[in-house]
């Protein structure tokens, strides 16, 4: 037998490598390149293979009786980590399967023809999932936008059959190891929760969302067809779309999201990003974030790790780019999340369990809040004539929207309560799957056409992320209450380093802590729902108070000037091709990328 410590490095090594491997394809596939679809699921079934490992185990747990004391506690995390993922040879079997059939969805999805019917000519229009969405928030014409909500209703019953087999299969696995469902099983297996815990927090912030229908169903007597989901969002924030754009060019978004993370003092630890920010045929229609190279030790030296990280901006379309602003706050505070982590042993330093989905988005949304917050938009999001955000704008956003405030969090418990009733079916069916995803879409949207919108939902359909959208909404709890301690602290959190310098030692925790003790590690409070349901009740008037309040703190704040250094090696591809990178500083390749999107975007009317 060998040694604790040759244990140690062994299993780390190992693990380290199955994991690379599969990254590197997970990426490849969901990039558009789906010939390697097969090699990534052998390297997935060899990963959970790994991961489950009973000898291995056992080995552990004989080592522990004569290791040095300080090994020990790394051995118990190496027992309870292969302990998680320990599966009974049926649901083995069971896994295999459902990988290989989550492999067909996703190139049933990658390879459809996508696109609506023009209302004028019939003709078939090609769009991605992603841009119709968009078009129904800003196109002017109510035809076209009806047109591609009907298209985005028919694209959600591409897959139905396969997500019935999906959701039997996930369920067959589930009460294979002893849960109830799917959804108990992964509850209880990576967020340690039951379902009765986790609704207990969502019901009461659901009870008090739900208050805004009646305040839309008044505007709906003046404002005829309001609550048509193809004409909801365009009617209430559509003008606001297009008024915001010009200050959210894209050609721009890469150096002022660089800056801004610079003057937070944010530092990648000589970690390596790719991004692939553009929409194409194909590609995965969500954003996300994946570390191929995971942070590890070697010979006691700390090597640095990478992450990749994507989006679909459609360059020229009005209400894209600001998506894209999105991606690099909320993918950059994963990227950096785990790319700061300093446990030494590499299952600790990755997105998959022991870390639960809500720790890892507590970091992301952390960053993507700030960036929508009007302290930086008066910052740093400037027109082409160097004019700022205007805060009038923002007031007058605020006034006419603010009964949508709500509305994100309720978009979450929508996903959660969908999948949890979908899981907790004893034998679904496609019209039982229909009638939960429209009876769900009424419930929290309260819209005068029902919508298969759950369906639209890549999350649903992989294996990590099944059953795990409930993690935003614990995320939204946790932000909130983070942002409001930071606030009390320190006046404010855009340009704030001293914020950064705190959050960095979480980010070092990996996935060592729970999400509710590190949440009251982090703020000194356990997890409350209170700071949210405060934010979600603000009226327009306490918003804009607290808002000339934290933009008057800002004025003594200088802006940072210094050439932007985040201590990683960054490239920008689109797909294989690499467009440009840091080589030459931080600036320059903003300035080679802003070329390539605007070759991209199309001229202007």
């Amino acid at each position: 037998m060998s040694t604790a410590r040759e244990f140690l490095d062994s299993v780390n090594k190992r693990y380290a490598e199955l994991h690379h491997t599969y990254e590197e394809l997970f990426w490849v596939t969901y990039m558009g390149d789906q010939k390697k679809a097969m090699q990534r699921d052998r390297a997935q079934t060899e990963l959970d293979s790994f991961r489950s490992n009973r000898t291995l185990r056992s080995e552990a747990v004989a080592l522990m009786t004569k290791a040095p004391a300080i090994l020990k506690p790394r051995l118990q995390t190496w027992i309870d980590f292969f302990g998680q993922y320990q599966l009974t040879p049926a649901a083995a079997i069971l896994k295999e399967k459902i990988d290989a059939l989550e492999t067909v969805i996703e190139q049933k999805r990658a390879s459809r023809s996508e696109g609506y019917e023009d209302p004028a000519t019939g003709a078939f229009v090609p769009a991605s999932i992603i841009k119709m969405r968009t078009m129904m928030k800003t196109h002017s014409e109510e035809a076209v936008r009806q047109a591609c909500f009907v298209a985005r209703e028919e694209l959600a019953l591409d897959c139905l059959d396969e997500y019935v087999e999906l959701v039997t299969l996930r369920n067959e696995f589930a009460r294979a190891l002893g849960y109830d469902d799917f959804y108990d099983y992964k509850l209880r297996r990576v967020d340690t929760m039951s379902k009765a815990e986790l609704f207990a927090l969502f019901d009461p912030i659901e009870a008090k969302a739900t208050d805004s229908f009646t305040t839309v169903r008044a505007l709906a007597k003046k404002s005829p067809g309001l609550r048509q989901p193809w004409n909801f969002m365009h009617q209430m924030v559509g003008d606001f779309t297009a008024a915001e754009d010009q200050y959210f060019q894209f050609d721009q978004a890469l150096l002022r999201w660089g800056r801004s993370f610079a003057a937070l003092g944010v530092d990648f630890k000589g970690g390596t990003l790719q991004l692939d920010l553009i929409e194409r045929a194909g590609k995965y229609n969500n954003g996300f974030c994946h570390w191929p190279t995971l942070v590890r030790l070697e010979s006691g030296k700390r090597l640095p790790g990478a992450a990749n990280f994507t989006c679909n901006v459609v360059p020229g379309q009005i209400g894209s780019g600001e998506i894209g602003y999105n991606t690099l706050f909320h993918e950059g505070g994963h990227a950096a999340h785990l790319l700061n982590s300093e446990q030494k042993d590499v299952f600790l330093n990755h997105e998959y369990a022991p870390m639960t989905a809500a720790w890892a988005e507590t970091h992301s949304m952390f960053m993507d809040t700030m960036f929508d917050s009007i302290e930086w938009k008066q910052r740093y999001a400037k027109n082409v004539a160097g004019q700022s955000y205007p805060v009038s704008l923002f007031q007058d956003k605020e006034e006419k929207i603010n009964v949508l405030r709500p509305r994100g969090i309720l978009s979450i418990i929508f996903i959660a309560q969908f999948e949890r009733t979908v899981y907790e079916l004893r034998k679904p069916t496609r019209s039982q799957i229909t009638k939960i995803a429209k009876a769900m879409h009424r419930r929290f949207f309260d819209e005068a056409t029902d919508s298969l919108l759950a369906l639209n939902t890549p999350h649903i359909y992989s294996w990590e992320s099944a059953c795990a959208y409930h993690g935003y909404g614990l995320a939204e709890i946790a932000v909130a209450q983070w942002r409001e301690y930071f606030f009390k602290k320190y006046g404010y959190i855009v340009d704030n380093p001293k914020v950064v310098k705190e959050i960095q030692v979480t980010w070092q925790w990996g996935g060592q802590k729970s999400f509710l003790d590190a949440i009251k590690s982090a703020t000194g409070q356990k997890l409350s729902s209170a700071a949210l349901i405060r934010e979600n009740m603000a009226t327009p008037k306490q918003v804009m108070q607290t808002a000339h309040v934290r933009l008057t703190r800002m004025e003594s704040v200088k802006p940072f000037t210094k050439p932007v250094d985040l201590n990683a090696t960054i490239s920008l591809v689109h797909g294989k091709k690499e467009i440009t990178n840091n080589k030459n500083g931080f600036e320059a390749m903003s300035t080679a990328y802003a070329k390539f999107v605007i070759k991209l975007s199309p001229p202007p009317k």
